[in-house]
């Protein structure tokens, strides 16, 4: 299971990050692990506790992540459900960067690597089942979609983030599979967003 943000350094001080708290993929964290499952919790930088019987690894950048969660397979399962950075600074300033009179420094990004896409990617350590999420502000089940095929995936959550959702403890999700189906989860706790999942997950493996 990833979770929670990466964050991706400009200078000493400051960086690139987003508003995930994390707390989605440590209730599925927590979930899978009350019903047995060993779990590795890949963490971005976040203000929770580990699960009880979870093993959590902490990282920062997305190639952190990248490398954490490479070392944890193989598995039978992937959740992925991390806000994962799409870019970084190409060159990280050793010294923190100040005003000058010609304005703010312009920053070149590139990309950083797509840790869903290689761990859904068709290899021998491949996962049974990769479940992927979609943070979205609009046009959910078309984008939810695209990324499922896109990435390769079997699942994705699918959320509308424009609803104070970033750091609440409730969601309403729509959970998306390869075969075209869609089932909308109302509004619960996401304690029990992840039951649900998870109940799900072991429905698929029986």
């Amino acid at each position: 299971v990833t979770a929670g943000p990466t964050f991706e350094p400009i200078d000493p001080v400051r960086g690139l990050t987003n508003r995930s708290s994390g707390k989605q993929g440590y209730a599925i964290a927590a979930a899978l692990a009350d019903l047995g499952a060993r779990v590795t919790l890949v963490s971005g930088p976040v203000a929770l506790s580990a699960p009880p019987g979870v093993e959590r690894v902490w990282v920062e950048t997305a190639r952190e992540m990248q490398a954490a969660v490479d070392a944890a397979l193989p598995a039978d399962i992937a959740v992925m459900s991390a806000a994962v950075a799409d870019w970084r600074v190409d060159a990280v300033a050793s010294g923190k960067l100040k005003k000058a009179p010609g304005g703010p420094p312009s920053l070149a990004l590139i990309e950083n690597p797509d840790i869903l896409a290689g761990v859904s990617a068709p290899e021998a350590r491949r996962p049974a089942l990769v479940v992927g999420f979609a943070a979205e502000t609009s046009d959910l089940e078309a984008n939810a979609r695209a990324k499922l095929s896109r990435k390769g995936c079997d699942w994705i959550v699918g959320n509308d983030v424009s609803d104070e959702v970033f750091g609440a403890d409730a969601n309403a999700v729509t959970l998306f599979t390869r075969d075209g189906g869609a089932e909308n989860w109302p509004r619960q706790s996401k304690a029990e967003v992840a039951r649900k999942l998870v109940a799900r997950i072991v429905a698929h493996f029986a």
